[in-house]
């Protein structure tokens, strides 16, 4: 394999006031095979001007903001399973010196304080770089082949969406408590001056300008939009493997949380439905999970992140027995949560016993590497998956009184995962709906802010008054209030 790297550094000073940064651009974190449009050679710093004169500099540079978000200190951790997994109280066993102080939503401490400062600096980081790209890619259409152009600059929009809207999750009180409250800026620009601080009604309407812009540029592009037929070797197989991009579906995908974040419920529903309904993220079939070729329900991706170190630096190091940094739920917890339901395909193959004095212990497998050869079910970690669009669709309808709708929307689900359907709905429609993200997304990042959207006050086992305490909203880095004296944004 012939590996290459490419390190790009500039001063990236844009809103976040950060020091210079170097993004490196490695097939290895990115791509299942290292394909040919990636093969530069090595150099140290590769100036704007060299970079963004051709169609690979431009592919480079957006491979560089998926490779950043590959980072123990966002996706591949703390942003998935670690601090947010912490924060919605998804384990009962973990590394108490890290997180005891998340747990009690502490976040003065040093470790909250530390994991709050990265998801800032990281996120903002790669938006200044998709800002770098976005401030060329119109200056030279002729560099682009075929539909290259509007699709690098379609993912590039979706990109600054999607790591704004996790900023706004984070450092944004829930739109439900206060649209008009000072929030983040929204950076659509690599500068030196400060961008203003946004309410989180303007972030919101920022973040769906820019899906907007992307949804136009790769409905007629995206192959996945199309129907259009592509090959590893087409185009040296950049347009392959679209579920690793943040593809036409993927933006749909986004809307429609923002939609729900925002309280456009019919908005969200038509988003979710158009994912739904494109037919290109079928069920997990059991015969990979009981194989363990497909753990993390591969085909159900609608955008993930592949990582080649997968398994070594997630899966044995935070899910497995031997590590004294795992993340784990008892065996009667795992029970519980799942209703006593051993035969939900989640339970039976999501989850791998311990051993010796952790016997009681189950860890997640979910990350584990795949047990077959094929390179679709490796390495993938999960952003957005299909079974969040039905959740999605299940909460509209019961919202907008339409229950027998959203009781067959939840039966979807749960038939796709070997349980009965449901003769009714529950009584506490929002505690089961709380209660299936856990069992579908535990993880993967998203419980947490299920709980800050709908603003419930308790987190199941917790004893901390969410609401009453303001734990959903992060403190502001004390970096940014010094540097440009923002408001309080809770």
């Amino acid at each position: 394999m012939n590996m290459r790297k490419t390190i790009y550094k500039k001063l990236l000073a844009a809103v976040t006031l950060l020091p210079a940064i170097a993004v490196g651009i490695g097939c290895s974190t990115l791509f299942s095979s290292c394909n040919s449009w990636l093969d530069v050679q090595p150099r140290s710093q590769v100036e704007d001007t060299e970079l963004f004169t051709s169609e690979s500099g431009f592919k480079e540079a957006l491979a560089g903001v998926y490779s950043s978000m590959v980072s123990s200190k966002t996706y591949t951790k703390e942003m998935t399973y670690g601090f947010i997994g912490i924060l919605g109280h998804e384990w009962d066993f973990y590394y108490s010196s890290q997180y005891d102080d998340a747990a009690a939503y502490n976040y003065d401490a040093a470790f909250p304080t530390g994991y709050i400062r990265e998801i800032w600096s990281n996120n903002y980081s790669g938006i200044a770089n998709v800002n770098n790209l976005l401030a060329h890619i119109d200056e030279s259409p002729q560099l682009f082949a075929a539909d290259n152009h509007d699709i690098i600059k379609g993912e590039a929009l979706a990109l600054r969406a999607f790591l704004h809207f996790d900023l706004l999750r984070c450092f944004g009180v829930s739109f439900s408590v206060n649209p008009q409250q000072a929030s983040i800026p929204y950076s659509t620009a690599l500068s030196y001056r400060v961008f203003p601080q946004l309410t989180v009604a303007e972030v919101a309407d920022k973040i769906l300008e820019d899906l907007h812009e992307a949804d136009s540029l790769l409905l007629a592009t995206d192959p996945l939009a199309t129907g259009r037929e592509v090959s590893e070797n087409e185009d040296n197989g950049y347009l392959a493997n679209r579920q690793l991009h943040l593809n036409y579906y993927a933006v749909k995908a986004l809307e429609a949380r923002v939609f729900m974040w925002t309280g456009r419920y019919a908005e969200a529903l038509q988003a979710a439905n158009t994912v739904i309904n494109s037919g290109q993220f079928p069920w997990a079939r059991v015969e990979e999970m009981q194989a363990g070729t497909d753990r993390s329900f591969a085909t159900e991706h609608i955008f993930a992140l592949n990582d080649l170190t997968l398994q070594v630096d997630v899966a044995d190091r935070y899910f497995d027995d031997g590590s004294q940094y795992s993340f784990a739920v008892t065996r009667d917890l795992l029970l519980e949560y799942y209703d006593n339901a051993t035969q939900d395909y989640r339970y039976i193959f999501l989850f791998k016993s311990g051993t010796s004095t952790h016997a009681n212990n189950r860890y997640l497998s979910k990350y584990d590497a795949s047990s077959g050869s094929d390179i679709y079910y490796m390495y993938k970690l999960p952003l957005m998956r299909i079974g969040e669009m039905h959740l999605i669709k299940a909460e509209v309808e019961y919202r907008q009184g339409d229950t027998e709708a959203a009781r067959s929307s939840l039966n979807t689900l749960r038939s796709a995962r070997n349980l009965p359907g449901l003769s009714e709905l529950p009584s506490d429609f929002y505690l089961e709906l709380i209660r299936e993200y856990r069992r579908e997304f535990i993880g993967e990042g998203q419980l947490f802010f299920l709980y800050k959207r709908l603003n419930r006050p308790v987190i199941l086992y917790s004893d901390v008054d969410a609401v009453a305490e303001k734990v959903y909203t992060f403190p502001l880095p004390i970096t940014e209030t010094e540097a440009a004296q923002r408001q309080a944004n809770k």
